[in-house]
């Protein structure tokens, strides 16, 4: 909104499902360890020339959500859900007594139940029309994840699924912040979720030449910033936080992780799928975001980069950073641990930022070995950096030239 005061969100939950642990604390102990990758051999790529992802091989639908239900569900909403769940529980808030009506859902995705489309295709080449689920619809449907985390605990303000590409997941949080700034709703339930490590989506990633090439050393292979990165590693999971205005969180004594301040977006307008080589439409974003929270670049202590681990992005992001924000900032890309979950990527780090702020820990990249020389910034590797963030920026970008930024302070 332009011209408008400053405004914060206050993030008082915060739910992950991901490659690195389901639930958020076991993520965050894995991002701050950097051991690797958590990515390994996925069956459903079997005989695919990239076969490797972060994908997510202990996560029991049943345990999470209960027999009766769970069959209903892509394996994207089963994510949303199981992270609403914990992130709804952390926030202390209690959906049997708040008012449903001033209760949103904003969630990001970049494809949505792409694995039951892909399913039932099958079913309708091998068996024919009369043997598809009756169910595909709602489980492909990319808006279903946020009907069904309403459904859960009787949401009924605005639902909506952002669907920016890898940006999808903090363009939602952007969007619930202006939600409650706005004052259409008093509690917003926002994040991303993505479930879509099947064979023609990461094919045609392949195609495309986006990811590594280091089938055969997963746990080294998304190395963002590194001299020898080559791609990304495709990714699943999901982040959802609770987002309330600060001064309702304040009121009723919430623990409060970090406020999200600022958010701005923009468009390259240049290419479908590469990031605008001189990064003037990310910098309109970035710019746009520091303006909503009125803060100058020098302020920023830590940017939370999209960091993919591909040469394009990673060199054009980091020209990026050092232009609007100086040498000054400790760079971080938990891509490194939890790989590129699309849609879902931007809450996931908009989680990461959270806490980040909250626990006075910079976690490192994991496996920079040799940081490329032209990428002229802080970046913080080897082990995490014991250090009081104040503000930080969390970047993401996506095909289409997509752009959203997020700024994050102090509680």
């Amino acid at each position: 909104m332009p011209g408008a005061a400053p405004f914060d969100a206050a993030i008082t939950g915060i739910g992950m499902v991901t490659a690195a642990g389901i639930g958020t604390h076991r993520t965050w102990e894995a991002i701050v360890a950097a051991e690797g990758t958590a990515a390994a051999p996925v069956p459903a790529l079997d005989g695919t020339p990239s076969a490797i992802g972060c994908w997510i091989p202990g996560y029991d639908p049943v345990e999470a959500i209960g027999r009766r239900r769970a069959w209903r569900f892509d394996r994207s909403s089963q994510f949303a859900i199981t992270a609403a769940a914990e992130a709804v529980g952390d926030s202390g808030l209690d959906p049997s007594a708040w008012d449903g009506t001033r209760v949103a859902v904003v969630l990001g995705s970049g494809i949505g139940g792409a694995a039951s489309w892909e399913k039932q295709h099958r079913v309708l080449l091998d068996d024919g029309p009369t043997r598809v689920s009756p169910l595909l619809i709602p489980m492909l449907a990319v808006n279903m994840s946020a009907g069904y985390v309403a459904m859960e605990h009787g949401a009924r303000g605005p639902n909506l699924v952002t669907a920016t590409a890898c940006a999808s997941g903090t363009t939602a949080v952007g969007t619930a912040r202006e939600l409650l700034r706005q004052g259409v709703c008093d509690v917003v339930i926002t994040g991303g979720t993505e479930a879509c490590l099947i064979p023609s989506i990461v094919s045609g990633f392949g195609q495309m030449g986006a990811l590594t090439g280091r089938q055969d050393d997963p746990r080294a292979a998304s190395r963002p910033f590194d001299a020898d990165r080559d791609g990304f590693v495709p990714a699943e999971g999901a982040a959802v936080l609770v987002l309330e205005r600060a001064a309702d969180a304040s009121a009723r004594g919430a623990r409060v992780y970090a406020h999200v301040s600022g958010y701005g977006a923009s468009a390259d307008a240049h290419h479908a799928t590469a990031p605008e080589p001189g990064g003037a439409g990310a910098e309109l974003a970035l710019r746009a975001a520091l303006k909503d929270a009125a803060m100058a670049p020098g302020a920023v202590d830590h940017v939370n980069a999209h960091g993919t681990s591909t040469p394009l992005n990673d060199a054009a992001e980091s020209q990026l950073i050092r232009r609007v924000l100086g040498e000054r900032p400790a760079v971080t890309s938990v891509k490194g641990v939890l790989g590129h979950a699309l849609g879902a990527a931007g809450a996931i780090e908009a989680a990461a930022t959270a806490l980040t702020l909250h626990r006075r820990l910079v976690p490192p990249t994991a496996n920079l070995d040799s940081q490329d020389p032209r990428i002229e910034l802080d970046v913080v590797a080897g082990k995490a950096r014991a250090v009081t963030v104040e503000a930080a920026v969390s970047n993401s970008f996506g095909f289409g030239g997509q752009n959203a930024v997020l700024v994050l302070t102090r509680a």
